[in-house]
């Protein structure tokens, strides 16, 4: 790609920063760097938002991600980014020093920041607001979080499908296709979105729609964070904010298998209303419980949940349900239903109550109902504090075709996170073991947002038969690696 002129008086503004290093060449291979030759002082004059170094007072904050895993981390520089603006700045000095960048929304990534010690943070968070124009399209900041989105929609009377926890970011959210509680009805975060505002490797501010940048318009739904440049604002459609109607039912020790085996059968029929998650827990027995929610009446949703019970063949130890208007259902998801809005923010950096949590993770795709439900009832006999969500994919996501967007597993019954919550050693084999077993029983599947480092053949697991055109338009708008990191489509 072609040094533009805008690229060129970048560069030569930018020689100040990059002092004693040598720009990078836009035809040739980039310099090795040390970050610390970078001159931060001359970004920072740069900045509307605030730059934030080691040696300051506020770094050990603003370093922080939400897994306190990854708090041995220590980025070169944070920066809070206040506009679009300071965002291309950011870029650019990644780019013209080869300085090694990660952009921030929630900070939720379970791999931690994608950039080594030696790396610069673009930490969106403050660039949040939620603006609802009167035909319904919302236009949000990248830096907003799930609980400022669902309060601001709600405002206006509108609903954006979406993730359960309310500080996790819209952007990390949406790049990775976004999975929530009502993708049954609405489809998937990313199949909303109408376009984006995003800052590409060279510095530009693009927009990324139907007519604008399409290949990009496609990569970034469902393609990953952080692949392609960093997004500064979404624009999505949205619809009327429905009732909704929320449930649990406990089942006794011993019965996943046959409530497993219910469960995947009426997943696949059940109407798009209609969604759950089936939440495992390991043991000497294994236990289980189904969440969900449903929208429309509690009293539709209890006669369908009377058929999966049934279905189940097993009695129940705990059933309630609840009818909620949208926002509240929101919170009851995220574990906030008995807090104010401003509280279900981050304690850390939000000025909320909700606080961090250490965990390790990964990631399948049941593509199809296990044909021996009791094979994974055997994974989790003997163990101890781990769980297994299976989070349903059925209705309206698995009505888009494969390729229509970068998220693959349309048509898949459910995602599989597994989860302990803990970071050590055993925690981390565990979650190896585990994940690699289910391999076995569904293949070579994972989802982007539960990245995993450990993950082989993680191309394929994450992209399935859309790697191939995510690495074209990857080295269409970074053919210098500029957004690089382990697991980066530029890396594939």
């Amino acid at each position: 790609m072609a040094m533009n002129r805008r690229s060129m008086l970048r560069a030569t503004a930018l020689g100040t920063v990059c002092a004693g290093l040598g720009l990078r060449s836009i035809s040739g291979g980039a310099p090795e760097s040390a970050a610390g030759q970078v001159d931060w002082n001359v970004l920072r004059q740069r900045l509307t938002g605030t730059l934030t170094l080691p040696a300051d007072s506020d770094y050990a904050t603003a370093k922080l991600a939400f897994n306190p895993r990854f708090d041995d981390r220590n980025p070169a520089a944070v920066v809070r980014s206040a506009n679009a603006a300071d965002v291309q700045a950011c870029v650019a000095v990644a780019a013209e020093c080869a300085l090694p960048i990660a952009a921030r929304s929630g900070g939720h990534s379970y791999a931690g920041y994608s950039t080594p010690d030696a790396g610069l943070i673009v930490d969106v968070g403050a660039m949040n607001s939620v603006q609802v124009a009167a035909d319904g399209t919302a236009t949000i900041g990248a830096g907003a979080r799930l609980i400022d989105v669902y309060a601001g929609l709600a405002q206006a009377g509108r609903c954006l499908p979406g993730g359960s926890c309310p500080t996790v970011g819209i952007a990390g959210l949406t790049l990775g296709g976004g999975l929530g509680v009502l993708a049954g009805k609405y489809g998937l975060t990313c199949d909303n979105l109408l376009s984006a505002q995003i800052v590409t490797a060279d510095g530009v501010l693009r927009r990324a729609a139907a007519d604008s940048e399409p290949d990009l318009y496609w990569a970034l739904r469902g393609g990953g964070g952080g692949n392609f440049g960093v997004v500064t604002e979404f624009t999505f459609r949205t619809v009327e904010a429905p009732q909704l109607a929320v449930f649990q039912v406990r089942f006794p020790d011993g019965a996943l298998t046959e409530v497993l085996g219910a469960w995947q059968s009426f997943t696949r029929s059940a109407p798009d209303e209609f969604w759950s998650t089936l939440g495992i827990s390991a043991g000497s027995p294994p236990s289980c419980r189904i969440n969900g929610c449903y929208v429309g009446t509690e009293g539709d949703m209890n006669a369908l949940l009377d058929k999966l019970v049934a279905a189940t063949g097993s009695h129940i130890t705990n059933r309630y349900s609840l009818s909620l208007d949208y926002l509240s259902a929101m919170k009851y998801f995220g574990g906030c239903a008995n807090y104010s809005t401003e509280q279900c923010h981050p304690s850390w950096n939000g000025g909320g109550v909700l606080g961090r949590e250490s965990f390790t993770a990964s990631s399948r795709v049941l593509t199809q109902p296990l044909a021996d439900p009791s094979r994974l009832t055997d994974m989790l006999t003997g163990r101890e504090g781990m769980d297994i969500l299976l989070d349903s994919l059925a209705g309206a996501a698995g009505r888009i075709g494969a390729c229509d967007t970068a998220f693959p597993y349309r048509g898949a019954l459910a995602t599989a996170q597994i989860y302990v919550g803990a970071t050590t050693a055993d925690a981390r084999t565990a979650v190896s073991e585990v994940r690699d077993a289910l391999g076995t029983l569904v293949g070579n599947t994972g989802f982007v947002n539960y990245i995993d480092h450990d993950l082989s053949d993680w191309s394929t697991a994450y992209y399935g038969g859309n790697a191939l055109r995510l690495r074209r338009i990857a080295g269409q708008y970074d053919p210098h690696c500029v957004f690089g990191f382990d697991q980066s489509v530029t890396k594939m």
